[in-house]
């Protein structure tokens, strides 16, 4: 079985740690998000995957140089300019030669939805399209999918007014297609699969739709993106910790190899090579492969990315320090800031909700 995965977009909501690194390449609790999505695929018989690339496609290239991520095949197709959802479907399948059922999914999206399952509903229901649905209590940021008594979908609207969804469940950015669909994407322009392919389906009665009650996230926001790494490490969502990591009788995951001095609160993990020196303290946190959490300092619900350094008294609460970032001695980092890769900020410093650099 082969997949699409979505993957071209600039991060543009998870700025500055996508400046120069694709969103599906950052780490999430030491894994990257795209193995992540990639491993959860391979669970239900994807052995292929098509990446559908667009901003950076060096960095997906020089990161897995065999094409393979575990035992799944890797095959690229780099658009030569920006296509669009739908667009990024067709010119993908075109390059992989696909011409069967093929899944398709976002490349942030992070979920335990049974993809046999909707496989399955999509043969029994013979449609072009089937996709997965998840209810939300503000459905009103996405596309709200309400659907009939089979399943078939009847209407497709995108972002609706607040209060005016008639459901709450939405479209969780898992499809399977057949590739009669490709037919009907203009070759000549950009076409969205959520405004214009998905509609047109409906009005021929040739889209269906299941919703699941499972974890399912959006991870391309720094909160949603502090929120997965966080649910993983405390066992909200079925994506695994790396095997070699051990786990203690309160729920903190660790790598061997790290040297863990100060304390440790659930649900925590500290990565390969970390150094969390004598009185700091680390809460609910990732603290990623090679990063220090110095004496006095404390993080609490953070995600601190490869190689970063808090020093000595520094405070990090629900934000993002990037890879190789220098949190300064005294500074407080706090309300979901985002300090970038290889920031190094002024001793004594607050961010307040800030991004730095902007």
């Amino acid at each position: 079985m082969r997949a699409i995965i979505l993957v071209g977009g600039e991060g543009t909501r998870l700025r500055p740690l996508t400046l120069d690194t694709p969103k599906q390449m950052l780490q999430i609790a030491g894994i990257t998000m795209l193995e992540r999505v990639v491993g959860r695929l391979a669970c239900f018989g994807v052995d292929e995957v098509v990446l559908s690339l667009g901003y950076r496609p060096d960095v997906f290239l020089e990161s897995y140089p065999d094409g393979f991520i575990h035992d799944v095949k890797l095959s690229y197709a780099v658009e030569p300019e920006p296509l669009d959802t739908a667009g990024a479907i067709r010119y993908a399948a075109q390059v992989a030669s696909i011409d069967e059922t093929m899944i398709v999914v976002n490349g942030d999206v992070l979920s335990d939805i049974p993809v046999d399952d909707l496989l399955g509903l999509h043969r029994e229901r013979g449609g072009l399209a089937t996709i997965a649905l998840v209810p939300v209590e503000n459905p009103s940021a996405f596309g709200v999918v309400p659907t009939d008594a089979d399943g078939r979908v009847t209407a497709f609207i995108e972002k609706p007014a607040p209060g005016t969804a008639p459901t709450n469940y939405i479209n969780a950015g898992i499809y399977v297609i057949e590739p009669a669909v490709l037919d009907q994407i203009s070759r000549t322009r950009r076409v969205s699969v959520e405004k214009e392919i998905f509609p047109g389906l409906v009005e021929k009665g040739q889209l269906f739709a299941k919703g699941y009650e499972c974890y399912w996230i959006d991870a391309g926001t720094p909160s949603t993106f502090l929120d997965v790494s966080l649910d993983i490490v405390a066992g909200r969502f079925s994506s695994p910790l790396l095997p070699s990591f051990e786990v203690d009788e309160h729920g903190n995951w660790s790598c061997p190899h790290s040297v863990i001095e100060g304390e440790v609160i659930p649900h925590s993990y500290i990565g390969h090579g970390a150094y969390l020196e004598n009185g700091a303290i680390v809460e609910a946190s990732v603290i990623s492969d090679g990063s220090a959490v110095c004496h006095g300092a404390r993080v609490e619900r953070s995600v601190i990315l490869p190689g970063a350094k808090v020093h000595q008294g520094a405070l990090v609460v629900n934000s993002i320090v990037g890879q190789n970032a220098v949190i300064p001695s005294g500074a407080a980092i706090l309300d979901g800031s985002v300090v970038s890769h290889r920031a190094s900020l002024e001793d004594g410093s607050t961010l307040r909700g800030q991004r730095i650099p902007v």
